[in-house]
């Protein structure tokens, strides 16, 4: 285990989360985040083991140091593949290995990965021995209260005694059953209900070990009831990312109790060295702005924000410098000199 995470674990048996979304929590958002935040946990999107070992795909791991402390999940089934693909991870520098046993897409599906998993939960230990026996920082399991036909208060907590006994370490609960057929990912996001109270039964159930609650979650006073109600963590997905100032910009202080909170202008401009950093390797001002768009979420100024970002130049200013007069914008409306 990393300094960084020994460190934020002697601290705090609490940890707070960013889900890990694809399509988003690309190594610009989780740089973004981090500036937000100095206590949160972040995570990669979804890489497959098949990609890194078969696919040699490595440019996948790619990383800022920055970032820390950071996880990689992993999506796979082969227990040997999983292992090579967690030392991988482990050789890159991540804080932690976490596999997916909660995603319910037909395409995650038709590999015999994600929610699927559930249903085998002997091959999954399997998966998790070798895992764990490959390398030394913490594997986790990201998955969901059941899926399809299974009642989740039967099968959850021999699921969860399977799991630990491999050598999980943590494991972050979706607190609604996944339906593997009939429903879209999106769907999957909103049905089946939410059974939150299961995952404080699972919790008393399993009083040593680490259970986070992830669905759902769209504010710190939330975060906080979960975590005075005995449960050692929480993950939160889609609020932290469309608010990002209001969830991960207050967390440090709402949660950790330190004197930090990230204002949003402050955040702004200290992505412009970044963003100008990205723009001379050759990369484009989307792939980083598009993870920004929430910044002033609930502020004036907010919609100007958006549109100025979306517009490839405003007054002849492109790259960081239309960054930079979007901020300009924002700034004025809130009452602020720049």
């Amino acid at each position: 285990m990393s300094e960084r995470v020994a460190d934020r674990e002697s601290n705090s048996e609490r940890v707070i989360a960013v889900a890990p979304m694809m399509g988003r929590t690309d190594r610009h958002c989780r740089y973004f985040h981090r500036l937000l935040s100095s206590r949160v946990l972040l995570y990669t999107e979804m890489i497959t083991s098949a990609a890194l070992v078969r696919g040699c795909a490595h440019h996948l791991l790619e990383f800022n140091e920055a970032e820390h402390a950071v996880a990689l999940q992993l999506g796979g089934s082969d227990p040997r593949e999983l292992a090579d693909a967690a030392q991988l991870g482990a050789n890159a520098g991540y804080d932690e290995i976490n596999l997916n046993v909660g995603c319910p897409s037909d395409r995650v599906q038709s590999g015999g990965i994600g929610a699927i998993l559930m249903k085998t939960p002997k091959h999954l230990a399997h998966c998790l021995e070798a895992m764990c026996n490959r390398v030394t920082v913490n594997i986790t399991v990201k998955c969901r209260i059941g899926v399809d036909e299974q009642r989740p208060e039967e099968i959850l907590p021999r699921f969860l005694a399977t799991v630990f006994s491999a050598g999980c370490k943590r494991v972050i609960i979706h607190a609604r059953k996944a339906v593997l057929s009939g429903l879209s990912p999106k769907k999957n996001r909103e049905i089946p209900p939410l059974d939150y109270p299961l995952i404080y039964e699972m919790k008393n159930r399993f009083s040593e070990k680490h259970i986070s609650i992830n669905g759902g979650i769209n504010s710190l006073t939330q975060t906080k009831e979960f975590l005075d109600g005995g449960l050692d963590g929480v993950m939160i997905g889609r609020a932290a990312y469309d608010q990002p100032a209001q969830i991960l910009g207050q967390l440090d202080q709402k949660i950790f109790g330190t004197d930090r909170i990230s204002e949003p202008l402050r955040v702004g401009y200290a992505m412009l060295p970044y963003i100008e950093a990205h723009l001379q390797s050759g990369g484009r001002l989307n792939q980083v702005t598009r993870h920004m768009m929430g910044l002033f979420s609930g502020l004036p100024g907010s919609k100007l924000w958006r549109q100025t970002l979306n517009q490839e130049s405003v007054q002849g200013k492109t790259g960081s410098e239309l960054v930079d007069a979007a901020l300009a914008c924002v700034a004025e409306r809130n009452g602020h000199t720049v």
